[in-house]
């Protein structure tokens, strides 16, 4: 990633203490952060492979591609990333092949993830991340050019309008919305847990399933429809819809209307919040 300071724009909080940059945490992420950095997510991570799971307390299970996510940018994601523009804010970015991709492609580009084990390997294949919840104070909020929410990331926090405003503060005026939607018509806000697919969902011997043992969480699952639909509802304006390899993915305008409110207020706040590496700052 590019350390290079354009000369234009807002000036960056001061550069973060020797003990900030090697622990960046800075706040506590969302409970959800608990049960993305148990050991079988950072085991699937650290071995590259499932299974992994969503599981629903009704027992369906929605596989995580987690191959996927620790192999290199594919054809797919390529289409996703052409399309960035100025520095990018990846929430959700797992292993990194996101952030590292960017970088290659000469982006300005920050993952930031729940996930300690998730941010240890995006940093180890020359990425930027943060250990961050994207409702925390995060830098360079308000000045994104691009976010990206791949990877079924449009469920974070099972409250999709929600999101799309947390997604609106982050980004600049005329900023772009990077989302993949699921692949059918759905709209759906459940409660999961991760779950290996290791014995007792079936009466076998072994292991329990991780989700007996770690916490739920929120989620949601949402289609180009749906998503469209809230997204329409707070303002933004489609710019592309496509698909690729069997994903879908729409870009969004961000909304041209004031703030509300309480984002406002959540942004006073995070403006005095402990500052982190100016480099990693949108300008």
């Amino acid at each position: 990633m590019s350390t290079t300071v354009p000369s234009s724009g807002p000036p960056a909080p001061a550069p973060a203490s020797p003990a900030e940059a090697r622990d960046p945490l800075g706040t506590s992420a969302d409970r959800a952060g608990t049960t993305w950095g148990a050991d079988p997510y950072a085991n699937a991570l650290r071995t590259g492979r499932g299974p992994l799971f969503l599981r629903r307390s009704d027992g369906w299970l929605l596989p995580l591609d987690v191959e996927r996510w620790c192999s290199g940018a594919g054809s797919a994601d390529l289409s996703a990333l052409h399309r960035c523009e100025g520095p990018v804010l990846d929430v959700g970015c797992g292993p990194g092949r996101l952030v590292a991709e960017l970088a290659s492609l000469g982006h300005r580009a920050l993952g930031i993830d729940v996930s300690e084990a998730a941010v240890a390997r995006t940093r180890r294949l020359g990425g930027a991340a943060l250990v961050r919840s994207v409702f925390d104070p995060l830098p360079g909020e308000g000045r994104w050019g691009t976010l990206l929410l791949l990877d079924g990331n449009i469920g974070i926090g099972g409250d999709p309008a929600a999101l799309l405003e947390r997604a609106a503060a982050l980004l600049g005026s005329g900023g772009l919305l990077i989302a993949e939607s699921a692949p059918v018509d759905v709209d759906e806000r459940v409660r999961v847990r991760l779950d290996d697919g290791r014995g007792g969902l079936s009466g076998e011997p072994g292991p329990s399933p991780v989700g007996d043992a770690g916490e739920s969480f929120p989620w949601a699952r949402i289609g180009t429809a749906a998503l469209l639909r809230y997204a329409h509802a707070a303002g933004w304006r489609t710019a592309d819809q496509w698909g690729a390899e069997e994903r879908t993915f729409v870009s969004l305008r961000r909304p041209a209307r004031e703030r509300s409110a309480r984002t406002s207020s959540q942004s006073a706040e995070r403006a005095n919040s402990t500052p982190v590496i100016s480099s990693q700052l949108p300008r």
